[in-house]
């Protein structure tokens, strides 16, 4: 029993390590976003600006909202500017498990993660929020004014920029299965009607209640499957083919050992 649990504890302290890295680097993201949280603020609120009444003002109606907002978007700046920290340590995580060869991967997988990661939120940024801010200003008149508080324009953006980010890592997730041997292009094209269901469904959770947002998050999304396709064909038969190799090796030192 004792034998079962060491390794446990020691995923657990492993876990618990890595999770105290990505804080400290977030932490210092924090310090370093904090002085300049206006700022960033006045950046995230280009899109919406030009639909904004009363000299494109926001609004606060609590006293300390202006405050806690300012304070949350700069742990909100925190976690992007500690983005490769996290993806390290994510891989540090999960890098005991695999092959001497496989761990040779580490390099790519966090410039690479990291590189999808922020294409998502440029591409939230400068593509779906200019839309979408569009399409929800046009609803305004002159009986109903679009007044927003800082802090509902927080949760929305950082919802969407948060949500593109994460499933921009789809390509680099699903080369990493490749790679391993554990998907490849013909699975993916088997199950692209489920997954294309289940990707409106996760586009729903992620995204405000309305359709447009929903749609504006599953159509990228989509995309990024199809390209994951492309990827695990690429790169799946390779990788295949050589753990086949290196399983029938290690078969055949086992063979000589005994």
């Amino acid at each position: 029993m004792e034998d079962d649990k060491i390794p446990l504890a020691g995923h657990l302290e492993e876990l618990r390590k890595r999770i105290i890295y990505s804080l400290i680097a977030i932490a210092v993201g924090f310090l370093a976003s904090y002085g300049f949280s206006e700022q960033i603020y006045a950046l995230i609120a280009l899109p919406i600006k030009p639909f904004l009444t009363d000299g494109n003002a926001f609004i606060f109606t609590g006293l300390t909202e202006a405050f806690f907002t300012y304070f949350k978007l700069s742990i909100f700046s925190g976690i992007i500017l500690s983005t490769p920290v996290i993806i390290y340590q994510i891989w540090c995580f999960i890098a005991p498990g695999l092959y001497k060869k496989e761990k040779s991967y580490a390099l790519p997988f966090v410039f690479l993660s990291t590189f999808f990661f922020l294409g998502g939120v440029a591409f939230c940024y400068f593509v779906v929020f200019p839309i979408a801010c569009k399409f929800f200003a046009e609803f305004a008149s002159d009986y109903i004014q679009m007044k927003l508080s800082i802090k509902d324009y927080l949760s929305f953006t950082c919802k969407f920029l948060l949500a593109f980010g994460i499933i921009f890592e789809l390509p680099v997730f699903v080369l990493f299965l490749a790679k391993l041997g554990i998907v490849n292009d013909t699975l993916l094209r088997k199950n692209r009607k489920i997954v294309i269901l289940v990707v409106f469904v996760i586009a729903a959770f992620l995204t405000p209640p309305d359709m447009v947002s929903q749609v504006l998050m599953a159509i990228p999304l989509i995309f990024l499957y199809e390209l994951s396709i492309i990827i695990a064909k690429i790169f799946g038969k390779k990788k295949i083919a050589e753990k086949t190799e290196e399983e029938e090796s290690n078969t055949e030192d086992e063979n000589i050992d005994s």
